[in-house]
């Protein structure tokens, strides 16, 4: 493993498309195990990042984080999920044409 945290390190991908992030970075960034991490593509690259814990949200911590912008993306990745499982579910469901 990478003695920096910087230097790029290989992860395998599993054939259900799990990576685990390296040890060094979860302490870093205090990922938790389990846990989750916000997974998104920034300007063709995929970023990886914190979920803030509740305590980070509301505790003392929480003026570190730029103020709604955690729990607009928590809600947007939400809704997301929830359009997911519709289109799902509709396209499972039989036509009503037959």
């Amino acid at each position: 493993m990478a003695s920096s945290t910087n230097e790029p390190v290989v992860v395998r991908v599993s054939q259900k498309g799990q990576a685990t992030i390296p040890k060094d970075l979860r302490e870093k960034f205090e990922i938790e195990t389990p846990g989750e991490v916000f997974v998104y593509e920034e300007q063709g690259r995929i970023i990886i990042e914190p979920v803030p814990s509740p305590d980070d949200l509301h505790g003392i911590h929480a003026g570190e984080h730029e103020r709604g912008k955690v729990l607009e993306r928590v809600r947007e990745l939400k809704n997301e999920e929830k359009r997911q499982e519709e289109e799902r579910v509709a396209r499972s469901r039989p036509s009503e044409d037959t």
